[in-house]
């Protein structure tokens, strides 16, 4: 049991750090998911089994949110053009923009002007 929590942890860990790493720069490519469990030990399908037995979702539904939270901080505490904070997270402008489109159903651009502008706290995840 304190094995399955171990690696749970380190997923949620190893992803912040990531895509931390992408926005320092330190990264220039976003890891695929059976690349974070080579970086855990696990194989790609125990690792999706585990998340989906302690949390209900598919591994891919965190690193989503998680993107999406790194893209909103950005949006609204950056100075970053949406084409930077697209290529920081290593997707192609318009792609980006698709992305954020499908999950936060409004774009980045109308995201940055909704709650930079209107002073509200944003929302961290869809």
């Amino acid at each position: 049991m304190q094995q399955k929590q171990n690696i749970s942890a380190g997923y949620f860990t190893l992803l912040d750090q990531h895509l931390h790493d992408l926005i320092d720069g330190t990264a220039t490519e976003m890891l695929e998911l059976n690349d974070i469990a080579k970086k855990l030990f696990v194989s790609h399908k125990y690792l999706i089994e585990l998340i989906k037995e302690e949390y209900g979702h598919h591994p891919c539904h965190f690193y989503i949110q998680k993107i999406l939270e790194r893209a909103n901080t950005l949006l609204t505490q950056s100075d970053l053009t949406i084409t930077e904070i697209a290529l920081r997270l290593t997707y192609d402008p318009s792609n980006f923009n698709k992305f954020y489109k499908k999950y936060m159903k409004i774009t980045p651009g109308q995201y940055r002007k909704r709650y930079s502008r209107a002073g509200k706290k944003p929302k961290s995840s869809p």
